[in-house]
């Protein structure tokens, strides 16, 4: 019996329109471009600055785009995985707000948060839908308005973050292309280094809370950056390893987008020249959960079916992971 997998057939991105440079951001607060490209990469990222628009709005013009390139009708949809951390609304699911947006009528939806590493966990989660054999087209995307949840006058954060949504549809292939082989891991001891304070049931919202700065991004540098250094490294090798795969073997590596220097030491540990590095963080910044697919969306007319291709990322919880595919089409057709 021929194995099934699931596949990306499909691309799609969204991205406000609204530029926030380092040199805006240094009138705002103590910092400078060169302190932010020299710490981080960063050069502009984009914001949602309209009015009673969230994550939903973004993730919805993805899912719209990505519909029409692949010549999909919403009602065929069977799936929708939101992965997000900053959901429109603590209930209901962001997901099911996407497809009410786009008229996915006959499917289900729900919303994953496993921090940066959200897409990816949610790409494993699609997986598994369409493998068993139960889904023919499942949707994943990765939508954020991390601006909502930033602290503009944090230097240590707010440089960091930016807004954009990417979604990729997933469906079933018997031609050995599609996703290979996937490693996750969480390590809760993280939560204390990178987390929200307060918002949830542990200390919900009050005027104490609000008036102490507890609603935005949390989070103690040091031990983030030394923990993703050393866990996106080491899982992106290890699934090299237990699939035989040489840098040789490796079309692109897609690693989060949290900081140039977790990413160049990723593609140094895997012996990657950083020509097969996807690489947009001075542009868009840390788009959270849609990093990965910001990237794939970039670089779709560059892929080439058969293209071996690492996806790695490192998120709050801690959460880390490395997924390994093969590119389904050509992405210059």
């Amino acid at each position: 019996m021929t194995k099934i997998n699931a596949a990306i057939t499909g691309i799609a991105a969204a991205l406000p329109d609204y530029i926030l440079d380092n040199e805006e951001l240094s009138k705002m607060v103590d910092t400078t471009d060169e302190w932010i490209m020299t710490r981080i990469g960063i050069k502009t990222r984009r914001i949602l600055k309209e009015p009673g628009k969230g994550s939903s709005d973004l993730g919805a013009q993805a899912v719209k785009d990505l519909l029409e390139k692949t010549n999909t009708k919403p009602e065929e949809v069977d799936l929708i995985i939101c992965a997000t951390v900053t959901p429109d609304h603590a209930f209901p699911a962001t997901a099911n707000i996407i497809a009410d947006k786009v008229g996915i009528k006959n499917g289900f939806g729900f919303d994953l948060n496993a921090g940066c590493s959200g897409f990816l966990y949610a790409l494993s989660t699609g997986r598994m839908y369409i493998e068993s054999g139960l889904y023919k087209k499942v949707i994943v995307v990765g939508a954020e308005k991390m601006s909502s949840i930033v602290d503009y006058t944090d230097r240590s954060t707010c440089p960091i973050f930016g807004d954009g949504s990417g979604a990729v549809m997933l469906e079933p292939t018997e031609d050995g292309m599609g996703i290979q082989d996937m490693i996750l891991q969480s390590d809760g001891y993280g939560r204390v280094h990178l987390h929200m304070k307060a918002g949830g049931s542990v200390k919900p919202s009050s005027h104490e809370t609000v008036d102490a700065r507890e609603h935005f991004i949390y989070q103690e540098g040091q031990p983030v950056f030394k923990a993703a250094v050393s866990n996106m490294a080491d899982v992106s090798v290890e699934i090299m390893k237990r699939n035989n795969l040489t840098a040789d073997d490796i079309a692109w590596l897609v690693p989060h987008q949290a900081n140039m220097r977790i990413i160049e030491a990723t593609a140094k540990r895997m012996d990657l020249a950083k020509e097969k590095v996807m690489i947009n963080i001075q542009e868009f910044g840390n788009t959270t959960a849609a990093t990965l697919p910001l990237c794939m969306w970039q670089w779709e007319k560059q892929l080439k079916k058969g293209d071996n291709i690492i996806l790695a990322t490192f998120g709050a919880g801690f959460t880390w992971g490395a997924m390994y595919l093969k590119w389904a089409y050509d992405g210059d057709k």
